[in-house]
């Protein structure tokens, strides 16, 4: 599998997977995707000016946390994956950093790339849904467009275990308004 993702970053930029995690793993993450009090508003922006922009962006966030068991195997996982991205692709990908995220029926998040402004340190984005159940009609679709920002390159549907990775600089994306409450693990390789 490694090899595949590495090809296909090399030549189009993205991935889709379905079902890339072990079995046990993929069961368990939802369960950590519950605003049990932890998530907190996701902010736009960088350090003292972050914000918190709704028309921009509704979702909540929890940040993983490296105490618990099921977010640490996540992790493993992910440093695995980063490895032999740096292995294959010679890119320099030192860390990674993710959160939970939930959007409730009537959020959405607005074009956006996933670089932050006067810095590059993110390099490859990933978001894995944690969506059982998930109907055509709940919407929350991710877009993924050109990076001109003009054509639409391709919609992901939020199911349960599928997983997208793409370059974080090249592809501007949005999610589509939910209807349903969606849930995802979004996190990004980063180079020092």
């Amino acid at each position: 599998m490694l090899n595949e993702i590495a090809e296909q970053l090399k030549n189009t930029g993205y991935i889709v997977l379905r079902l890339p995690l072990p079995q046990a793993l993929m069961q368990a993450l939802p369960e950590r995707c519950h605003d049990d009090g932890r998530f907190l508003p996701a902010r736009v922006g960088r350090g003292e000016n972050k914000q918190q922009i709704t028309a921009l962006r509704g979702d909540v966030i929890s940040w993983l946390d490296e105490e618990n068991v099921i977010d640490r195997a996540y992790l493993a996982w992910m440093d695995e994956l980063r490895a032999g991205l740096n292995e294959r692709l010679f890119l320099g990908l030192f860390d990674y950093e993710c959160h939970y995220a939930i959007y409730q029926p009537g959020t959405a998040y607005a074009v956006h790339l996933d670089a932050l402004k006067g810095k590059k340190n993110r390099i490859i984005s990933t978001v894995l849904y944690l969506n059982q159940d998930w109907q055509s009609d709940d919407g929350g679709e991710l877009l993924l467009y050109e990076p001109d920002n003009k054509d639409l390159l391709t919609t992901v549907v939020p199911e349960f275990g599928t997983m997208i990775i793409f370059l974080s600089e090249v592809f501007p994306h949005e999610v589509n308004l939910s209807r349903s409450t969606r849930r995802s693990i979004t996190g990004w390789f980063r180079v020092n």
